[in-house]
């Protein structure tokens, strides 16, 4: 299995999303979080599995809650760039490209 790399922006979209949820329902951050470490395996176990998106990049959907992980496979590790919305400004990673 390859390891994961982590654009320095996924903390924050993780916290934001957590924060917000656990403000809603105690808890309910926590179960975000959860999903998210769940999706982290997955793709490291099956890494082609889900859509190609622009950039060469890949997009896993949760399941439960309006997200998605972006990522990128290169010959040595899996590259996380984001932890997006859908549909709350969903092109906003296309910054962190640079």
């Amino acid at each position: 299995m390859q390891d994961l790399r982590f654009h320095p922006d996924v903390a924050m979209d993780i916290k934001e999303a957590y924060n917000w949820y656990e403000e809603q329902s105690v808890g309910l951050g926590e179960e975000l979080f959860d999903e998210i470490e769940r999706s982290y395996q997955a793709i490291r176990e099956f890494p082609k599995a889900w859509a190609p998106f622009p950039y060469g990049f890949r997009r896993y959907l949760l399941s439960r809650f309006p997200y998605s992980v972006m990522y990128k496979i290169d010959d040595e590790s899996i590259y996380i760039i984001a932890i997006m919305h859908n549909s709350r400004k969903p092109n906003s990673w296309f910054t962190r490209l640079t």
